[in-house]
């Protein structure tokens, strides 16, 4: 399965897991764009079921309700939801 890679200032691995039809995930996307961070990101549903359940286990160890979008920054911190003072927060910190 493949990442979408978006440049930007490294502030670690930053990796967001998303759905292509969330308003809210867009939103984490723009923002993070926005606030130019590198990151990767999947779009969980357009994968194949086998590649999905493989993502949805690594999604299930940060975000046990395995909803969207889940944000995980440098392995041991995660975000779940459109959470924009929370991420800038975790930015500014990094």
């Amino acid at each position: 399965m493949e990442y979408e890679h978006v440049e930007g200032k490294d502030k670690g691995k930053v990796v967001l897991f998303a759905l292509s039809t969330c308003v809210w995930c867009k939103r984490t996307k723009k923002l993070l764009t926005d606030l130019e961070i590198d990151y990767s990101y999947i779009f969980v549903d357009q994968l194949d079921r086998k590649a999905r359940d493989e993502v949805e286990m690594e999604i299930r160890k940060w975000n046990p309700r395995c909803s969207f979008p889940t944000l995980v920054i440098n392995n041991d911190k995660c975000i779940v939801g459109y959470q924009e003072d929370d991420i800038k927060e975790a930015f500014d910190n990094a």
